[in-house]
């Protein structure tokens, strides 16, 4: 008994060493040390006519896979020896990339491809070529994200869908080495990691986190259903027994002469307003036949800054009392109103459950992209079973170019050095920027800092364009933002009483009521007030 004991044990012992050693393995792992052309093979679709390079990482001895040209398409697979299973356990999927350039438009995501049709051939590969799952940065325009996209069969219509991450992190915008994770997680979990740092956490199954959602909802909206025709949406209607009152004048201006006005003393009725520049001269190769008679320039009528004013005197305009514009009836609640109109739902045909994603396995690598930028670097692309194998390939692979890379980077960046008040001045600067109402313009004013801090010499004119934002922002809070006007005579009374509250469809105003405010806004534009001389003031 005690023998076959020490048997079991030793069986125990060897699996769990086995189990291990495999554990510690990546499934797959690509350092590029070796030329990529024997193992790599680029796509011979024309649309790919970008150059890989197998090339350095500047700065380092270490050699990756390079993306040589602007404004290329780039396309390129290895073919894994055995397809890897997503479905058991934890896979971790990892790569470096680095924008040695910068990124402005452009993408740096892989393509992990599901087993291919009968006849495909790697030379074959394609943007058609069918993913598993699509992870990595993606730049430009409004696009600022690093993707995880899985491609979902939909166990009823055998349908694959694009489920796309929401909300996923933003693409780091330097020139450093950076390494993305994705851990799928047994428990349907997902995590994406930036050089070992979490950056989103996300559930599969979870509608919140995927657009659409693995799981469709149980009903959708009846496509052959259709509004009936009598079906009312109109909430307000105008009220056909309202009659224009006999006092209404749809034809009294909107401003009329002030009658009151008097001429301020001391006006200057025989002086213009603009007077010949007594300084100036014909110039010497001014021809009269060419260049026409020649006349002086005109500048203010010096008399006329010390008097009210120039010129013929006008009385001056105010708003009509007796104005009120284009009438129209009241709004009423329209008796015959059903609500906004949606079709029915119905039992969803393409509804399933599901307690874990169906993954389809990874059989090649890929990596598709159309860039505006070249320098992009690819670099030890690994999946392994083993979160903590994965730690340790960016600890000793990336960790430590990342890390030589940001010290030359800061050394690079203050050549001159801040002195210690264009520190303070600076420091003052970012807690100017945490203030509450400079909220919505916060990320401006840190980027205009931060441009500041790797030119100091420019200290004082980033301190001069801050304080006019800020003074420019105090006196909107103070003033109102609005410059000051004359006093306007009360609103015409109003004849409508419309309903201000959200209609089901969000906008807020029906269309009547639409309609009336277009009107309304017509009318006032054309009766819009004129600009004034100092004449008329």
């Amino acid at each position: 008994m005690m023998e076959e004991g020490r048997r079991t044990m030793l069986q125990i012992f060897f699996t769990l060493i086995v189990l291990q050693l495999c554990a510690s393995n990546p499934i797959f792992y690509e350092s590029f040390d070796e030329s990529f052309e024997k193992s790599w093979i680029v796509s011979a679709n024309e649309d790919y006519n970008g150059v890989w390079k197998h090339s350095k990482s500047e700065g380092h001895e270490d050699f990756g896979l390079l993306v040589s040209e602007k404004a290329m398409k780039y396309g390129i697979v290895k073919q894994l020896d055995e397809p890897v299973n997503l479905k058991d356990g934890t896979i971790v999927l990892q790569y470096e990339a680095r924008f040695q350039n910068g990124l402005e438009c452009g993408g740096a995501y892989l393509k992990y491809l599901r087993p291919q049709d009968v006849g495909w051939a790697p030379k074959d590969f394609n943007n058609e070529s069918p993913y598993s799952i699509m992870f990595g940065p993606d730049k430009c325009g409004s696009t600022n994200k690093v993707h995880f996209i899985l491609k979902h069969k939909n166990p009823k219509t055998a349908e694959y869908i694009e489920h796309h991450l929401k909300y996923p992190p933003s693409v780091p915008y330097d020139k450093l080495t950076h390494v993305y994770t994705a851990v799928i997680e047994p428990n349907n979990g997902l995590r994406i990691l930036i050089d070992g740092e979490e950056k989103k956490k996300a559930n599969f199954l979870s509608a919140d986190d995927f657009e659409p959602a693995l799981v469709p909802s149980k009903t959708i909206p009846d496509p052959d259903d259709k509004k009936p025709e009598d079906w009312d949406e109109r909430e307000k209607i105008h009220d056909s027994d309202a009659r224009k009152p006999d006092d209404w004048d749809e034809d009294a201006p909107m401003e009329i002469e002030d009658a009151d006005a008097v001429k301020p003393e001391g006006w200057l009725d025989d002086e213009p307003e603009e007077v010949d520049d007594p300084e100036a001269s014909k110039p010497e190769d001014w021809d009269d036949e060419e260049d026409g008679e020649w006349e002086a320039p005109k500048i203010d009528n010096p008399k006329c800054a010390t008097a009210p004013g120039c010129g013929e005197w006008r009385k001056p305009m105010k708003r009509n009392p007796a104005y009120k514009g284009k009438w129209h009836a009241p709004l009423i609640n329209n008796p015959n109103y059903k609500g906004i109109w949606k079709p029915r739902e119905i039992p969803n045909p393409g509804y399933f459950e599901l307690d874990k994603p169906d993954f389809e396995p990874v059989a090649a690598i890929g990596i598709e992209i159309w860039t505006m930028q070249d320098g992009i670097l690819f670099d030890n692309i690994l999946i392994v079973n083993d979160e903590k194998v994965a730690e340790s390939y960016r600890e000793k692979a990336s960790k430590p170019k990342y890390e030589l890379e940001k010290t030359k980077e800061k050394a690079q960046e203050a050549p001159a050095g801040l002195s210690s008040f264009q520190k303070k001045i600076f420091d003052v600067l970012y807690k100017i920027a945490d203030l509450s109402f400079l909220k919505s313009f916060r990320t401006k004013i840190i980027d205009v800092i931060e441009k500041g801090e790797k030119q100091p010499n420019v200290t004082i004119g980033i301190l001069v364009s801050i304080l006019v934002v800020i003074t420019t922002l105090i006196s909107r809070i103070i003033f109102g933002g609005k410059k000051a006007t004359p006093p306007k005579a009360p609103p015409a009374p109003e004849t409508e009483t419309v309903s201000t509250e959200k209609k089901e469809d969000g906008s807020g105003s029906s269309s009547v009521e639409r309609e009336e405010e277009d009107e309304k806004e017509k009318e006032d534009a054309g009766a819009a007030r004129p600009r004034r001389s100092r004449r008329e003031t």
